[in-house]
């Protein structure tokens, strides 16, 4: 099973808002030939993760089957996010579509190891925007390298971390 996470909160090079452009992203994802679409949880709305003055994000995350490697299905992510009109700056800035390939059938790499992409995503287990929707749609998922259960990574949470569901 590999899992990506989505995140958006500005509008997309259509204009669309960021819960918009996660609905089209997961359409688009789930045509999506390197992987087979399993499931993808309801929309969650977050505040900016570190603290800033950015917009709040809209956030998901989706479970699929790999049918290429993970190099492979990150840089068709990387061009999903292009299309929507995605620049990449600088870290943790505001943006219309990050997708992120957060675990892939329990592979643990380095980043000296598959072109710079490391396995599992070395900051999903601290992230509620990460962990409270995976739990909906992996509930008997477990950390690729601590074994730890989703649940327990929940419970270990910073508080502060303000992650809700998004009214449809």
């Amino acid at each position: 099973m590999i899992v990506i996470g989505l995140g958006a909160n500005l509008p997309d090079s259509k204009g669309r808002p960021a819960a918009e452009t996660l609905r089209a992203a997961i359409s688009v994802l789930q045509a999506t030939t390197c992987f087979e679409f399993v499931a993808a949880s309801r929309l969650w709305e977050t505040a900016p993760v570190p603290v800033s003055d950015q917009p709040w994000y809209v956030n998901a995350v989706m479970v699929a089957r790999a049918k290429a490697p993970p190099a492979e299905i990150l840089a068709r992510l990387h061009g999903i996010e292009a299309d929507f009109g995605r620049v990449r700056l600088r870290r943790w800035e505001a943006r219309v579509l990050d997708l992120d390939l957060l675990d892939a059938d329990g592979l643990v790499t380095g980043a000296d190891q598959m072109e710079g992409l490391v396995l599992p995503h070395p900051r999903m287990a601290d992230r509620a925007f990460v962990l409270r929707p995976l739990a909906e749609v992996a509930p008997g998922w477990r950390h690729p390298v601590s074994g730890e259960s989703i649940a327990a990574l929940i419970d270990r949470l910073d508080p502060g971390q303000i992650c809700r569901p998004l009214a449809d």
